[in-house]
């Protein structure tokens, strides 16, 4: 784990995606310590974590067991701020979706990363009703998605990574997302991390997008729609008031990894100011919306 500012200040805890480790979040991070306990840490399988040789532990049940033991070795009184990005966001919507975590969890900003349950819900819903509307959503998020299904041939994303991609990486950002090269990224141990985390991919999507349950979640949730996001299509959100009632919606104008590497301060500033909002008397009194066995009708 990798803490910064007053330990005494409330947590904010930072989940990265793929194929990143903790060091995407330098910008944020060091704009939060101002005047919060900001901690970071690598997810399994990257970085300085442990990486299982086992697919089945990339699940994403042991995901959310390490975020939540995370939270409790850091702030074991208070609940945390969750600040999560691709991966990082779909671990923790599996985290704040569990009963209950709105008592560990005060706060979820999530970006560029769904609940695979709730895309499978999603999902269903555009084919249970093929009007032009919900079949274009459908083509352009699959379009979205094209590496997805690439990472589950056998031997071809490993090799790609290894025979080239991790060396060009820097340039891809660079080119394709906006990125200005600097240091530290992309990190010395991409190459390992991006062949371990295509466990992620195999071993959760087609189970929950093919199989959803239902996942609302009481936790306050910021959904930060990037609008130049290459993976991610914005459609993909409509419906998750459904899920999530106490939602709010924002926007920033950057590309999937822009967000982090060049927009830092500004998702650093929504953070902050949805965390202050969150922990407010008026937000926390705000009624709570639909749960239960059944959970709520897919959108």
């Amino acid at each position: 784990m990798y803490a910064q500012g007053d330990p005494a200040r409330p947590t904010v805890l930072l989940v990265h995606g793929y194929p990143d480790t903790h060091r995407v979040w330098d910008d944020v991070a060091a704009e939060l310590a101002a005047d919060h306990h900001v901690v970071r840490y690598d997810v399994r399988g990257a970085g300085a974590s442990s990486a299982p040789r086992e697919r089945a532990a990339y699940r994403l049940p042991h995901l959310a067991d390490d975020l939540f033991a995370v939270a409790d070795a850091v702030s074991p009184d208070r609940p945390v701020h969750v600040l999560a990005h691709d991966w990082g966001s779909i671990q923790s919507w599996e985290a704040v979706t569990r009963p209950g975590a709105e008592r560990r969890v005060a706060s979820y900003t999530t970006l560029s990363g769904p609940c695979l349950d709730h895309v499978g819900h999603w999902t269903r819903h555009r084919l249970a009703r093929p009007t032009p509307r919900h079949l274009a959503q459908l083509l352009a998020q699959a379009a979205h998605s094209w590496y997805i299904y690439a990472f589950h041939l056998p031997l071809l994303a490993p090799a790609v990574w290894r025979l080239g991609l991790a060396a060009r990486w820097r340039s891809v950002l660079h080119r394709v997302e906006g990125v200005p090269p600097r240091a530290g990224h992309p990190q010395s141990t991409l190459r390992d991390d991006a062949v371990r985390g295509i466990a992620l991919y195999r071993a959760n999507m087609l189970p929950r997008v093919t199989r959803p349950g239902y996942r609302p979640t009481q936790v306050p949730v910021q959904l930060v729609t990037l609008t130049r996001d290459h993976y991610v299509s914005p459609a993909l959100a409509e419906g998750l008031e459904q899920w999530a009632p106490r939602l709010v919606r924002r926007s920033l104008d950057a590309t999937h990894w822009s967000a982090l590497l060049a927009d830092g301060a500004t998702v650093a500033a929504l953070t902050r100011r949805f965390a202050a909002d969150a922990g407010s008397p008026t937000r926390s009194s705000a009624p709570n919306g639909p749960s239960g066995p059944s959970g709520p009708t897919p959108p």
